[in-house]
């Protein structure tokens, strides 16, 4: 192993691998649109269900639900947060709203949302079947490592591997349970089961992922390494320059 290929370690001993345990949860958090992220994943999915629980009015739910999101999707832009994670979930409640609508059927709202879970749960483990493990795709660039984890350091791929299995099988099993309800049950007890299913299983897998990777070799800051070859090339040219100068 040269010394390219070494992880970069921060300090060593208890302190050091605190900070580095703390760093890396938050950026999972970060990744996956943390505590707030997670709020707005869920409640207009609540309020959708909540309202037509009460009234069992798709129109008006489905509406409340679509103007609740765009409400929290123009806060993160006035506070100039990022808005990824608003987008995505704006962009969801407006199919599942309109789906609803034009269907007259309630449950209807959740499909899409439902089968992205199946597909997202069927790509973590297609992808680590195939040695790319969606994680590792997902996180590398966060942990500025992009895909030096596949080659140069196999204890982070193992890890990502095993991330991505325990994402896979969670969302899984999240589908075994909308499913049935979603052929068999009411809309009514498919939402609210739907919203009871919202936060959880993203916090056992964010807790499995941080669990395998404080305990994987720290990441190949990649960046670090290119901008360190950049600035040894760039004294070498200085160098070369003054030794031609020194002998003209």
């Amino acid at each position: 192993m040269t010394s390219l290929d070494k992880p970069i370690v921060d300090q060593q001993g208890t302190g050091g691998d605190a900070d580095a345990s703390a760093a890396t949860k938050a950026a999972l958090f970060e990744a996956f649109g943390g505590v707030r992220g997670m709020v707005e994943t869920t409640v207009p999915g609540l309020v959708f269900v909540a309202i037509f629980t009460a009234k069992r009015d798709i129109h008006t739910a489905a509406i409340a639900a679509l103007g609740l999101s765009l409400l929290m999707g123009v806060a993160r832009l006035l506070r100039k947060d990022t808005v990824k994670h608003a987008f995505s979930g704006v962009f969801g409640v407006a199919i599942g709203a309109v789906f609803a609508m034009m269907t007259g059927d309630a449950k209807n709202f959740h499909l899409p949302g439902m089968l992205y879970t199946l597909g997202l749960a069927v790509a973590y483990i297609v992808t680590s079947l195939a040695g790319y493990p969606l994680l590792g795709l997902i996180l590398g660039p966060v942990f500025k490592e992009n895909l030096s984890w596949r080659t140069r350091n196999p204890g982070r791929k193992v890890a990502y591997t095993k991330a991505s299995w325990a994402w896979g099988l969670i969302l899984l099993a999240k589908s075994a349970i909308l499913f049935p309800l979603y052929w068999w049950g009411d809309a009514t007890e498919l939402g609210w089961v739907k919203v009871a299913l919202g936060i959880p299983p993203m916090l056992l897998s964010v807790y499995l992922t941080w669990i395998f990777l404080a305990k994987a070799p720290p990441p190949i800051d990649v960046i670090a390494e290119m901008e360190a070859e950049e600035a040894a090339e760039a004294a070498e040219r200085a160098e070369g320059a003054e030794s031609s100068k020194a002998l003209s």
